[in-house]
């Protein structure tokens, strides 16, 4: 173990200062090999209300938590400050060390100089070192003015409402109900499964995607906790975690429109993907000879063996030669690609296409060998393990690759008079040393993307954020990829965004397993780090019921301020609010502060980072550095 020095003594007289222990990570090289920490552990120990500063190789090691714990005790710390990586990694982690040594967790403060230093400035050591020294100052000027805060407790529904019924909502029902979970699941349309319905196999165990959805939706008609609710959808959301009201509008057999009211604990985001609709006339979008791949996919798999492939599409007179066109839909670039339907470009990738295409074709060659069949692609993405084997099996069969370029386009164009095959495809083939090619051809199936599932209404109703692709957005892709930003809110399957079968039930199980930990006892716990207003400064002028984008964060009640007078005051709930700062640059009064990042402690911050701090006491080797510059 590394300290700055012995703990300091508090003087006996004057007014009380307090006692902080400020920590400093080496993060195993990826920090100390960049930040000085022993130079900035020296200096920021000097500081009037550090007791103690310390730095260790791994702060977030056992050895580290025990170090702040046995300082709490021991040295009657009442602050602690950690230097170390991003705090959504291990924040939690120091939090709860500081609680187990008895100290309220929030009076903690994370201050990050991995991510925001020493990655950020890797070559210029001195400069990530003054740098660190001042993150860590504000973080220790903040420390002094935390106050300490409860978590918002909420009593808890043990029900969960599932929106969805494709092969994600159905994975998510069946495990909550296996956790003892009481689940209503709601469709829109009327039968469950979904896109899966159409295939004809699911990758990777070959099982029909009729086969697949059958045997989930027998689980969930078997499992009594489980409320279907078919032609339904979801036109009101109030409430919180815990505790969210939610009205259903159906329309049953009878044709008559009803309405409830369900009380639910949480809910799961399933709401699926679109598939994306070329504009009329793009790559012969239109012509019955131009299909996308999810309307091929449903012919060839449903047509009896012995058709031919005219009769399987719909055409009269022989196919004899195919083209599949990978990429549409995705990828796209700005003045290259045309936008669909939808009149937006999706620049990200829809992942599942490649592998679906290739399989395709090779199936396609399979049923109908005297068929000619060309796949024309930018880059093949079988990216899952094992998926290589289908885009090897496709040469294997006979499928033909045409290659072009990033920033070029394949043409669909309908053949001269006289031309024996009715479409051509033209591209430049960079595997041919960019060889113009014309492809004759019978037919062209479209490789189209994933896109976003039409869940704005709930967008608008729970405010679950959404990305720049228009998939609702998880808190985090690798630490909390299930969570949204709205406690209780959980998202499963292709609602986050492009994936496969097998990722989406994978997903739905760690929605539900989220879901049942959340649920798991009588109340719900949720961070203190929501807006406080001072009655003593509010006036009532209702400008932060106006910036708050949440109902029922915010309201207005009558308070008796002396006797007889009665005024409106601001109240905030701390279950309904999210924290989001609004109401508190909205209030004309600074009646309105969010815990723990209260404007005080901002401006405590602030002065820490401009302040002069005094020259860092470099060793040798950063002194050479400066002087070298």
């Amino acid at each position: 173990m590394a300290e700055s020095e012995q703990p300091l003594e508090q003087p006996t007289d004057g007014p009380a200062r307090r006692r902080i222990g400020v920590y400093v990570c080496h993060c195993g090289g990826n920090i100390s090999d960049v930040v000085d920490v022993e130079a900035v552990t020296d200096q920021i120990g000097a500081e009037e209300e550090v007791v103690v500063a310390r730095h260790l190789p791994f702060m977030c090691s056992d050895e580290g938590q025990t170090t702040i714990e046995q300082d709490i005790k021991g040295l009657g710390l009442d602050r602690v400050v950690v230097a170390a990586c991003t705090p959504s990694l291990h924040e939690t982690t120091f939090r709860r060390a500081v609680s187990r040594a008895g100290l309220n967790p929030y009076l903690y403060q994370h201050a990050n100089i991995r991510e925001q230093v020493s990655w950020a400035h890797v070559h210029d050591h001195a400069a990530a070192t003054g740098k660190a020294d001042r993150l860590i100052r504000a973080a220790v000027a903040k420390a002094a003015a935390l106050r300490p805060l409860d978590m918002v407790r909420v009593a808890a529904v043990h029900r969960a409402l599932v929106v969805g019924g494709g092969v994600a909502g159905l994975r998510t029902a069946l495990d909550l109900a296996r956790w003892g979970m009481e689940v209503v699941l709601v469709e829109r349309s009327r039968e469950l499964g979904g896109h899966t319905l159409r295939l004809g196999s699911a990758y990777p165990t070959g099982e029909p995607g009729r086969a697949l959805v059958a045997r989930l939706v027998a689980g969930v008609q078997d499992e009594p906790l489980i409320d279907v609710q078919l032609s339904t959808e979801v036109t009101d959301v109030s409430g919180y975690v815990g505790d969210f009201h939610v009205t259903l509008r159906s329309v049953g057999s009878d044709g008559q429109e009803r309405r409830e009211e369900e009380e639910v604990g949480a809910m799961v985001l399933a709401t699926g993907f679109s598939d994306h609709e070329p504009a009329a006339g793009q790559y012969g979008f239109g012509s019955p000879r131009v299909l996308t791949l999810a309307a091929f996919q449903e012919r060839l798999y449903a047509a009896p063996a012995g058709v031919d492939l005219a009769t399987v599409v719909g055409l009269e007179g022989s196919i004899r030669s195919v083209a599949f066109l990978h990429c549409v839909g995705s990828r796209q670039v700005d003045g290259v690609d045309e936008p669909g339907a939808s009149g937006v470009l999706n620049a990200y990738c829809s992942r599942v296409c490649c592998t679906a295409t290739v399989r395709a074709a090779t199936e396609t060659r399979q049923r109908f060998p005297d068929v000619r069949v060309v796949d024309v692609y930018r880059d093949i993405r079988t990216y899952a393990r094992d998926q290589e084997a289908a885009y090897l099996a496709a040469g294997e069969a006979g499928v033909l690759f045409v290659r072009v370029a990033n920033d070029e386009r394949a043409r669909v164009e309908t053949s001269p008079p006289g031309d024996p095959y009715p479409l051509l495809v033209r591209a430049r083939d960079t595997l041919s040393f960019g060889t113009e090619l014309d492809l004759p051809v019978d037919l062209v199936v479209l490789a189209t993307g994933m896109e976003p599932g039409g869940a704005e209404h709930l967008v608008d109703m729970t405010k679950v954020p959404t990305g720049s692709d228009g998939f609702l957005l998880e808190v985090h892709p690798k630490l909390r990829p299930v969570e949204s930003a709205i406690p209780g809110i959980l998202l499963a399957g292709t609602a986050r965004g492009p994936m496969d079968i097998t990722e989406s039930t994978t997903s739905a199980s760690a929605a539900a397993a989220k879901v049942a930990t959340l649920l798991a006892h009588d109340h719900v716990e949720m961070e203190p780090f929501v807006a406080r207003v001072d009655p003593s400064l509010c006036t009532g002028t209702g400008a932060c019921l106006d910036a708050c984008r949440y109902a029922g964060a915010i309201a207005l009640r009558d308070v008796e301020i002396e006797d007889g007078v009665v005024e409106k005051r601001a109240y905030v709930s701390p279950v309904a609010c999210k924290g989001c700062g609004a109401c508190v640059a909205a209030c004309p009064n600074g009646a309105i502060d969010v815990q723990g990042w209260e404007i005080g402690q901002y401006l405590a911050m602030v002065d820490a980072i401009t302040a002069e701090p005094a020259a860092p006491s470099l060793p040798a080797r950063e002194q050479e550095e400066v002087v070298a510059r």
